[in-house]
């Protein structure tokens, strides 16, 4: 799927793994400034991060300029909302598109990259993908950073919570969104 400003997206492989990852140590480390405190975002890590399962599914996309990876984010038909490899309380189990709704899940944009449209363009082949794939809803786990993003993007807060890490508890929001039948 091609993107302007000459920045391609694609399913992400085994082989960006590494990459994801130095993104997202970046991501969460420069964008959550602003909206928590450092120990909230050093608390973060333990919650965020890449779930591989997702890489497993095919449900996980990378957005590149030329060879460098600037975004990536994806959804997931797994029961898991939010969380990383290393997070406790994940769940592989499948989800049900008739009773259930699909995750949009591990957002993140370059910091020198973000406001180019990138996350809307993830999160547009994820809605679609979900779609596709039988589902009438999403919702995921949002930070304080990234809600007034989902919200101009159709995604509604349903409930907010806190992650508590280390004895230090991280603001997280369940957002919600229809997803528009295909005709």
């Amino acid at each position: 799927m091609g993107l302007s400003d000459g920045l391609m997206l694609r399913v992400a492989g085994s082989g960006d793994i590494p990459a994801i990852r130095t993104l997202q140590a970046l991501s969460i480390a420069i964008l959550q400034r602003g909206y928590l405190d450092d120990a909230q975002i050093e608390a973060s890590r333990v919650s965020m991060g890449l779930d591989t399962q997702l890489i497993d599914d095919g449900t996980y996309f990378c957005v590149f300029d030329d060879e460098t990876l600037v975004g990536c984010g994806g959804w997931s038909n797994r029961a898991t909302l939010y969380g990383g490899d290393h997070s406790a309380g994940r769940s592989a189990r499948k989800l049900d598109p008739a009773t259930d709704r699909a995750r949009i899940r591990a957002m993140y944009t370059h910091p020198d990259h973000a406001r180019r449209g990138i996350g809307r363009s993830i999160l547009m082949a994820s809605e679609f993908a979900a779609r596709n794939h039988g589902f009438k809803a999403l919702e995921m786990a949002s930070t304080e950073a990234g809600r007034p993003f989902y919200e101009r993007c159709g995604y509604a807060v349903e409930n907010s919570f806190f992650d508590h890490n280390g004895g230090v508890a991280v603001p997280l929001y369940t957002m919600v969104k229809a997803l528009t039948p295909v005709d």
